[in-house]
């Protein structure tokens, strides 16, 4: 008699809605790394969607993307990637020719390109391989995750001392001036190897360059090092918080899954 009046009883509205969110939130717990994923997708995404618009037309959703991501990223086009051109990146005497002859830093981030060499990602080479390594290595990182163990705090300063060095190096030379600075030139590097490279390697930010490759690499060390230490974390939170949930729902003898 008790159960079947239990049964009956209604449930009030609140509980039902507190019952409902407690099942959002476990399975957003349970599958985490796909949110997350998706989450990270998406803001990787946005900025390559820049230059998709402004190939098809869309001149006004792309300048928004443009103008939100200007808060987060520096985006010189010397050191940015372009689509839909003749090229997949361009020195700063050529985007000069194409622009404005000049060094100014908030005239030159403001260029994103035009039909013939295609328009600018809304972010800086750096911040994409940056934030896709971040994608990439939480994909490997969750493959993996009950073979490896986490990162320690000494090893995430390693993975974070490339970038740490190459942004600090960059932001000293950019004092002298956009194009002025040792590592527009790197004399220094050229020295070192006895100029036994060749020219453009040295000097600029074109692809192929020392600095678009240290740029691309401490990235790639940067995000690989973030999730490495902080996903395991992640885990474990989520996977404590699972288990409260599922405890609270045993305790009311009601299914979570329904």
């Amino acid at each position: 008699m008790t159960g079947q009046f239990a049964a009956s009883t209604p449930v009030p509205q609140s509980r039902v809605w507190a019952r409902r969110l407690n099942r959002w939130v476990y399975k957003f717990a349970k599958y985490w790394i796909l949110s997350f994923s998706l989450l990270i997708g998406l803001y990787v995404g946005l900025p390559f969607l820049a230059p998709v618009f402004m190939a098809a037309g869309l001149e006004f959703p792309a300048r928004i993307i443009y103008g939100i991501f200007s808060f987060l990223c520096h985006q010189l086009p010397q050191r940015s990637y372009f689509l839909f051109g003749q090229q997949f990146t361009y020195s700063l005497p050529e985007i000069q020719a194409a622009w404005q002859d000049t060094t100014s830093f908030s005239l030159l981030r403001q260029f994103i390109g035009n039909p013939q060499m295609g328009w600018k990602v809304a972010w800086s080479d750096r911040m994409v391989s940056m934030y896709t390594s971040i994608l990439f290595f939480s994909w490997v990182w969750y493959a993996l995750r009950k073979r490896i163990g986490g990162l320690s705090w000494q090893g995430l300063l390693v993975f974070l001392l490339p970038m740490a060095i190459d942004g600090l190096t960059h932001m000293v030379s950019d004092i002298a001036g956009i194009g002025q600075g040792f590592r527009d030139t790197n004399a220094w590097l050229a020295a070192l190897t006895s100029n036994s490279l060749p020219p453009t390697f040295y000097a600029g930010d074109a692809w192929g360059s020392f600095n678009s490759i240290m740029r691309l690499i401490s990235g790639v060390f940067f995000g690989a090092g973030l999730v490495w230490f902080g996903y395991p974390y992640l885990n474990e939170y989520f996977e404590d918080f699972k288990l409260k949930i599922q405890e609270k729902f045993a305790r009311a003898g009601i299914s979570l899954e329904s």
